[in-house]
């Protein structure tokens, strides 16, 4: 793995250290500070800031991380064998805690936004968290060997513009679907994506 590969995982674990910390303290009542998160972290006081520069977002993207569903819950019970029966328990998982913290998602979003519109975004250091992707990755885990890496990488990819907050937006806000066509409309383009990397699925 290139070194600015393994900087960019690091950056991630130290990331999600500090909302896992954040989540934590929140649970416990009461509202702490960046202080109490860092420390809670075990980083420091200045590291948490370059992450977390407003203690808003970071009381944000916690309350979203803890209900973010867990990929061993989410694929209980379903087949290792069919890729587009994983991908929609993801899709329905991350689609029901998108609905669920609408209000939080839109604030993130927009201060995501606002961040990277100002130029202060950082070419490795993460705006936000990728909550989606070890989803993905681990419905089509059992089914990595049917295709080429280029391939997994693609679809990996592709999946990801179709699952999560911002699909939610475009179908509600630009689209104006209501959530029943939302949802079928995401489901034909799973099984759509799947098969075009793998014209035996279903």
């Amino acid at each position: 793995m290139s070194p600015s590969n393994l900087r960019q995982q690091q950056k991630q674990r130290t990331r999600q250290a500090l909302l896992q910390a954040a989540a934590t303290l929140l649970s416990q009542g009461g509202r702490p500070t960046l202080e109490e998160v860092a420390a809670q972290a075990m980083v420091s006081r200045a590291t948490a800031y370059r992450y977390f520069p407003k203690i808003e977002t970071l009381y944000l993207e916690a309350s979203i991380d803890v209900d973010t569903p867990q990929a061993e819950q989410v694929l209980a019970g379903v087949s290792g064998r069919d890729a587009v029966a994983r991908l929609r328990r993801v899709d329905d998982a991350l689609d029901a805690m998108s609905r669920a913290n609408e209000v939080a998602l839109r604030m993130m979003l927009a201060q995501s936004l606002e961040l990277s519109a100002r130029g202060e975004s950082d070419a490795v250091l993460p705006v936000r968290q990728n909550r989606r992707t070890p989803l993905i990755d681990a419905a089509l885990e059992p089914l990595s060997a049917r295709f080429t890496p280029a391939a997994l990488k693609n679809l990996r990819h592709a999946l990801a513009l179709v699952m999560g907050p911002e699909a939610m937006i475009v179908f509600k806000d630009v689209l104006q679907l209501d959530d029943a066509e939302a949802r079928r409309v995401r489901r034909w383009a799973i099984r759509a994506l799947v098969r075009a990397v793998d014209p035996q699925s279903r």
